[in-house]
């Protein structure tokens, strides 16, 4: 698990200066606190920060060449099927150095090409560069748990794990793109390959991307599939999943450093925990985290899963304090990221890391398996398609206004005013945070000027299209691993661990149970009402029914509390200042009626404040000052 860099100037042929490898290595140090390299040779270079998991010698250390100097790589992630690929490598005569995953991905290029990536179980982001074609290889994983970015200049392209590094480069010039940001506004993260800064763009899940004879190339290689659908009962498909999850979470044990598990209390961490207990290594570290606020607390579930399993459990109550963690926040995540979980996010992964260095955890159980509430409010509006469209409209206008606190009464309302659009709009009505036509009211007619980007519902409608499911809960769970997975929860997770320089491995995310997972019948995922059928049913067999029968908790934080109080006074001076008033990307007005009416409890729009809030801390930060280096005691502060 590290932080990766490099550039080809296949454009000019430049030499690459090393010294320049080194500050975009130095802007991501955090991603590898454990040891730095650099490499170049002519017109290319890498750099690479270390986080040391498997083979702690120096014989893992990167960037790393082959025994001829004819492949060099740098790589981030963790490969967990290494060993037999070795064996099956060391068969066809390859011969190794080291006990590095690294290494084996070396060979594998070497054996296989670019059909490499078909052999790699894990997570990764690497970039190989063969001497002998002339060729940058560089790749991301199935799912999309490591990031990769890159950039074209007049020289050639540079790469990234994380935008902030091309910082460091005097060719690139920090500007945002307005298309990302009026998604943002809508989904609270920028969705797919663009970024928020112009001209960066990140490499896709399951893709790679190849630059040669004087093109850049980028291909997919992997699709999840929904169909055909496998013919088991619900006890065949019990022992099946069963069978593959062991295997998942048994291959994220390797390690030759502490490890541990996030505890969240919900059915997916609680399950992983078991799992982890199951295989009778050395007593599981568990990691959780409680606020004050009992809504937001899910502590005694937590506790419940560590008895059972006897863990070494630690657990902390947080009192966090949003004005000295927003800048933390916004620096690490790079982009705007409006994910409010990610302020407890960072501070389990602090916590964490105190204790052990790589972390097990539940995500992309809802994804695989239908744990959300809005899958089963998908299928009951199915039946409402059946009422007249003209009568829909009449029950969506009776719905009133836009007012979307969270209670039940919001939900009923919210949902009657999606009744009137095509499923494919509907759901991403549920998704958003400023719905379409709010943006435009938003939004300056300047800034709309410059946004040529259609509404951000016609996204889900082309995500849809291209779906690989045939029934619509398919076709939803597809449009989620696309979108809301990759480009929201693994973002999440994967900026808040690496911040404190801890790994985290997600069983759940193995490819092998996402592809068994999406040929499962949609009855097995969403029976009636029940939501994760089939893994609550593996569940019971580990876990008390107070954990997997209770309602599911966000992993969130008090923010309509937060802006009527503590924030208050940071959301108007931020979003009322002459900065953001000068920049004229919304009307005025606009914000202080959210702020206004917020205030007043005429409406809770914490989302939508802190989704803006968050937005303009960002251009402060990125845009407006251009920073090379960390914000003063913000890295110490970080890594406590």
């Amino acid at each position: 698990m590290c932080g990766i860099a490099g550039r080809v100037n296949f454009r000019t042929g430049r030499p690459v200066d090393r010294a320049s490898l080194a500050a975009m290595c130095d802007l991501i140090r955090h991603r590898g606190p454990d040891g730095e390299g650099t490499w170049a040779n002519g017109a290319v270079g890498f750099g690479h920060r270390r986080l040391a998991i498997i083979d702690l010698s120096p014989g893992g250390h990167q960037p790393m060449l082959t025994s001829d100097d004819r492949l060099t790589i740098t790589f981030n992630g963790e490969i967990y099927n290494f060993e037999e690929l070795r064996g099956t490598l060391e068969a066809r005569g390859h011969r190794f150095r080291s006990r590095s995953d690294t290494e084996v991905i070396l060979h594998a290029y070497d054996a296989y090409g670019v059909k490499c990536v078909d052999h790699l179980r894990g997570m990764f982001a690497f970039a190989i560069w063969d001497a002998r074609e002339r060729c940058l290889f560089a790749a991301r994983d199935r799912a999309g748990k490591k990031p990769l970015y890159y950039r074209e200049d007049a020289d050639g392209l540079a790469f990234a794990s994380e935008p902030k590094a091309f910082l460091a480069e005097p060719s690139f010039v920090p500007q945002a793109d307005p298309n990302a940001l009026f998604h943002y506004l809508s989904l609270q993260y920028v969705p797919g390959s663009e970024s928020a800064f112009a001209g960066v763009k990140r490499l896709p899940p399951g893709h790679y991307l190849l630059v040669q004879d004087g093109r850049i190339a980028v291909e997919r290689y992997w699709t999840l599939r929904y169909s055909p659908k496998q013919r088991v009962s619900d006890a065949e498909a019990e022992e099946q999943t069963l069978d593959l999850l062991r295997e998942a979470t048994k291959l994220r044990l390797i390690s030759d450093v502490p490890l541990g598990a996030f505890l969240s209390g919900g059915v997916d961490s609680s399950l992983v925990v078991a799992l982890m207990a199951e295989t009778g290594g050395a007593q599981v570290k568990t990691f959780s985290i409680g606020f004050e606020e009992q809504a937001y607390n899910e502590l005694p579930y937590a506790r419940l899963v560590a008895q059972r399993y006897g863990t070494d459990h630690h657990e902390d109550i947080v009192r966090p304090d949003a004005l000295a963690l927003l800048p933390t926040l916004i620096w690490h995540y790079n982009e705007p990221f409006a994910d409010s979980s990610a302020v407890p996010t960072m501070y389990l992964a602090q916590m964490t890391r105190r204790h052990v260095t790589v972390a097990l955890n539940g995500d992309a159980g809802d994804e695989n398996f239908a744990g959300y509430s809005r899958y089963v409010a998908s299928l009951l509006a199915a039946r409402v398609d059946r009422i007249p469209l003209s009568l829909r409209r009449v029950l969506a206008t009776l719905a009133g206004g836009a007012a979307v606190p969270n209670t039940l009464i919001s939900r009923a309302r919210r949902f009657l005013q999606a009744a009137a659009e095509t499923p494919e709009r509907r759901y991403a009505r549920w998704m958003f945070h400023f719905f379409d036509v709010h943006k435009r009211q938003l939004c300056t007619p300047e800034f709309l000027a410059r946004v040529s980007a259609p509404d951000s519902s016609t996204l889900f409608e082309q995500w849809f299209a291209e779906s690989r499911g045939e029934a619509f809960l398919d076709a939803t769970l597809s449009v989620d691993v696309r979108s809301y997975l990759p480009d929201d929860l693994l973002v999440k997770v994967d900026i808040a661990t690496m911040a404190h320089g801890l790994e985290g491995r997600s069983p759940l995310l193995d490819h092998k149970v996402m592809e068994h997972a999406a040929t499962l019948p949609t009855s097995l995922k969403l029976r009636g009402r029940d939501k994760k059928y089939l893994l609550k049913r593996i569940a019971r067999r580990y876990l008390p029914a107070d954990v997997i029968d209770r309602p599911k908790m966000g992993f969130g934080v008090p923010l309509d509390h937060w802006f009527r109080g503590e924030l208050n006074g940071l959301a108007h001076d931020v979003l009322l200042g002459t900065q953001a008033r000068q920049r004229g990307y919304f009307r005025t007005s606009e914000v202080e009626r959210l702020l206004r009416e917020h205030e007043q409890r005429v409406h809770n729009w914490h989302y939508q404040l802190w989704n803006l809030l968050v937005f303009e801390l960002w251009h402060q930060m990125f845009i407006d000052t251009r920073p090379t280096c960390a914000p003063a005691g913000l890295a110490a502060g970080a890594a406590a």
